[in-house]
């Protein structure tokens, strides 16, 4: 058929209404042809005036003058397509409080509003709202993998919704359950672990992935939270990863230790946030493959243990890192803000420490930081072989970006682009596992009167209960 563009037209309505037409149709194609494509694929690179085909759910081929065949077209002329972001973590029950505590000044505050305060007063009702207002406005800036820390599950009616959260919207889903922090619950984690695999994963590491949250210490939520060997045997059983959240200073150091040790590090555990940790245990993480996964803003805004990302400890051991949200209740929702704070702390922090020697400043650049943000996520998550760039035979994950929108033109670093120029409103087009998410710059199949109407209600009962 015919070239269409993804404009905000007719032309745009009928190119999404022919892709849905053929949705019952597994080998569906889409064509999306004279784009500038950043693969993040190491062996692909960067390919101008390039076609990326989807096939079903998968990236069947990258490159120039691809054959349309029965294919529907769409002219990407003017847009960078790069793969979708990847959230390494993100408390995404929290989303109808957003901006509720802009200015926090420590771990503390934050604990005694959102754990303490608000975490008790969640009715499953609120755990769904909250997680779909977050999947929803991910995939509006561009996140299509999102691994929601959900440390809120007071019940097995807790977890379920937001897992149902995640499925109703169409984000590749990780859900990472833990026991809440303070409050009355069930404590039926992490036994529930067992039943929400079978329950709502198929197995297959997909659209949905299973595991375990946890907290590196006993500090806040006490030591039936924390990691340690009953945990990590729990995992294992269920070949389940576990991310550990609040990795801060000498006692997550030394827990750090004791875990390689017991033989409980690898690839297969994700340390969050990872401020403050001693050389010792930094070289324990880089020498068996643990993932790490840094929170930016969270942890320069907070100002959580040194209140310094550690991008500059990670790549020294070896570590790659994927990059994370954490709390909207204070921060900003998207993977633009978390690529741009990075460059730029490091690249001061770099300069500071070479200033008034001979010394070459060790600065990260843009490919490392989109790097971040796709590749070391999608591994950080367990899913670099479904997600994370565009490889032929991955998953039709990606983003098409427009570069000569007016804050974007005219294209020249499409790298450059894309992590200092762009943001949710150039986001024209989203595809997640092959099907269209957000179109023509509309997240679809939201009803967002509706949707407004739940987030508000949500709101004021949680504020109602807690005497607000």
């Amino acid at each position: 058929m015919g070239s269409a563009s993804i404009a905000q037209n007719a032309d745009g309505a009928r190119t999404l209404e022919e892709i849905r037409r053929r949705s019952d149709d597994p080998r569906r194609r889409i064509l999306f042809t004279g784009a500038t494509v950043v693969t993040m694929d190491p062996g692909i690179g960067i390919l101008e005036r390039a076609d990326v085909l989807v096939e079903g759910n998968t990236i069947a081929a990258v490159g120039s003058g691809l054959e349309a065949g029965d294919a529907v077209v769409v002219d990407a002329a003017g847009t960078v397509v790069t793969p979708g972001f990847v959230d390494t973590h993100r408390h995404a029950w929290q989303s109808q409080l957003r901006r509720s505590i802009p200015d926090v000044d420590d771990l503390a505050s934050y604990v005694t509003t959102a754990l303490a305060g608000y975490a008790p007063v969640y009715e499953p009702e609120d755990m769904y709202v909250g997680t779909r207002l977050a999947a929803l406005s991910a995939i509006d800036s561009g996140i299509t993998c999102m691994l929601d820390f959900s440390h809120n599950s007071r019940t097995r009616e807790h977890s379920d919704a937001a897992v149902r959260a995640l499925l109703d919207t169409g984000i590749r889903g990780v859900h990472a359950a833990m026991g809440p922090h303070f409050g009355a619950w069930d404590r039926q984690w992490p036994e529930d672990l067992t039943r929400l695999r079978e329950q709502f994963t198929d197995g297959s590491g997909r659209m949905l992935t299973l595991r375990a949250g946890a907290l590196a210490t006993g500090d806040i939520g006490g030591p039936a939270l924390a990691h340690g060997p009953d945990l990590a045997r729990i995992a294992r059983d269920l070949d389940i990863g576990v991310s550990v959240d609040a990795v801060f200073g000498t006692p997550s150091s030394q827990a750090v230790l004791e875990w390689e040790e017991q033989g409980l590090l690898g690839p297969h555990l994700t340390l969050i946030h990872a401020t403050g940790l001693t050389d010792r245990a930094w070289k324990a993480i880089g020498a068996t493959g643990t993932t790490v996964s840094l929170a930016p803003t969270s942890d320069a805004q907070i100002g959580l243990e040194t209140a310094v990302p550690a991008i500059d400890e990670a790549l020294a051991a070896g570590v790659r890192p994927g990059l994370s949200i954490d709390v909207e209740v204070a921060l900003a929702g998207d993977m633009f803000t978390q690529m741009r704070t990075l460059h730029t702390v490091q690249r001061m922090r770099a300069v500071n420490a070479a200033y008034g020697t001979d010394a070459e400043p060790a600065r990260i650049g843009v490919h490392d930081v989109l790097d971040f943000a796709t590749l070391q996520g999608a591994r950080t998550n367990a899913l670099e072989e479904v997600t994370g760039s565009l490889t032929p035979g991955k998953r039709a994950d990606l983003l098409v970006i427009r570069a000569e929108d007016l804050n974007n033109m005219p294209l020249n670093d499409p790298v450059g682009t894309v992590v200092l120029g762009s943001d949710a409103r150039n986001v024209t087009a989203v595809l997640i596992d092959g099907e269209p998410r957000k179109w023509d710059g509309q997240v679809l199949d939201v009803d967002l009167a509706a949707l407004r109407a739940q987030v508000r209600d949500s709101r004021d009962r949680l504020r109602e209960r807690i005497g607000h």
